[in-house]
């Protein structure tokens, strides 16, 4: 078990939640479902969604009530006095992290794309390009590109099966242009723990080439069980906290991304002041249900629940990557945190357009195109994993059936 995933309190406190029953899901407006049809041509009534990075579990119990309180009051106004929501946030970050966050660093963003953009317009100009080690989460490109800025794709080097960091290939690639770099840690798509090495190599190039680094750390509770630890990266480097925004939030943690609540952490006050002026001017502030339910989950309940849900995903990864170990030219890459899987369909030989047909048509499962995630990701695909375990079984099968005569 991860230090961050250590356990703070006894489990027998909290009932055991269940990720096994199925909770019906189309019909509630789910991007996740009932977009499947729209985007992937998926109307067979037992389509598999493994694409959008929601989970299919219910929220912790805690959270629930905390938000049916809420709702129970009856009036929905504005909200104001958020010292119980920053010091539980406070309180998660230092038993689960190891990290000291004072009040005044917390900024309350909706979500953390949108902390993102928010930090692509305080700190860049349009024509200004930012950088992007890729393969990478997808909406981060988007949201530069949405601004006028240029893209700098720094493709990542494979190494003994994981991405590293290739500083030799990427130097090349520079326009000169950078203004600002983009860390995704845990790395998503590819479930990567950087080490505090790593963390500290990319901070001393952001210092060198005098750039913002954007650390989104949205993943960092969903470590699974025996992996690498996850380190802040202001802890491993906290001489860089002049150029360092991070970014977290309780919404993937714990299934509540439809809060749209989550956190630009900004030690430096220079640099905290530039972040706020432009939610100043872009009338940034939180919203009323949010904030109860992230106080409810960063407790004690919380932590079981997560110590829990990362044990299940651990399960459900191995499940998928042993049934897909069977299929020639398919390679799962080893799930270090997320639940989210990224497999090289690569060695194949098949175009995209047949990957895809095989996959959506054949198995009936939407899957996210690696093409989306930059460089690098083309001939991949990736699957959501935070489903019930017999959904994750039966993608395995359909998997395995689509790609019958490739054993």
């Amino acid at each position: 078990m991860t230090p961050q995933n250590r356990p703070v309190h006894a489990e027998s406190d909290f009932p055991a939640p269940d990720f096994d029953t199925p909770i019906e899901r189309r019909g509630t407006m789910s991007n996740k479902w009932d977009d499947m049809a729209h985007v992937f041509g998926l109307e067979a009534p037992d389509a598999l969604p493994m694409w959008v990075a929601d989970m299919d579990f219910a929220a912790p119990v805690g959270v629930r009530r905390a938000l049916e309180r809420t709702v129970a009051h009856g009036v929905y106004g504005y909200p104001g006095e958020n010292a119980p929501y920053l010091d539980a946030i406070r309180w998660w970050m230092r038993t689960r992290h190891h990290w000291q966050v004072g009040r005044e660093d917390i900024l309350t963003v909706h979500g953390l794309v949108n902390g993102t953009a928010l930090a692509v317009d305080a700190f860049t100009q349009p024509g200004e390009a930012v950088a992007l080690m890729t393969p990478v989460y997808h909406a981060f490109a988007r949201v530069i590109k949405a601004a006028g800025r240029e893209v700098t794709e720094l493709p990542l080097a494979l190494r003994d099966g994981q991405y590293a960091l290739d500083w030799q290939g990427w130097t090349a690639r520079l326009s000169g242009r950078e203004k600002m770099l983009i860390l995704c840690s845990p790395h998503n798509p590819g479930g990567r723990v950087w080490s505090a090495d790593e963390l500290r190599e990319i901070a001393d190039f952001c210092h060198e080439r005098d750039l913002i680094l954007v650390s989104d750390e949205i993943h960092h509770d969903l470590v699974l069980p025996g992996a690498p630890r996850h380190i802040v990266t202001v802890l491993a480097a906290p001489d860089i906290a002049d150029r360092l925004v991070t970014l977290t939030a309780a919404t993937k943690t714990f299934n509540i991304a439809g809060a749209h609540t989550g956190n630009a952490i900004i030690t430096d006050p220079g640099l905290r002041q530039r972040y706020v002026a432009r939610m100043m001017a872009l009338g940034i502030s939180p919203g009323l249900f949010g904030l109860p339910m992230v106080t409810a989950a960063y407790s004690p309940e919380g932590a079981a629940w997560v110590d829990a849900l990362t044990g299940y995903i651990a399960g459900n990864a191995e499940i998928f990557d042993r049934g897909l170990a069977g299929i020639p030219g398919v390679r799962p890459m080893q799930l270090q945190a997320t639940y989210l899987s990224w497999v090289d369909f690569t060695a194949t030989g098949m175009a995209p357009a047949e990957l895809h047909r095989r996959i959506e048509q054949g198995a009936r499962i939407a899957a996210n195109h690696g093409e989306s995630f930059g460089l690098g990701g083309a001939g991949h695909m990736r699957f959501n994993l935070a489903t019930p375990r017999a959904r994750v079984v039966e993608a395995v099968g359909r998997l395995q059936a689509a790609f019958a005569d490739l054993q």
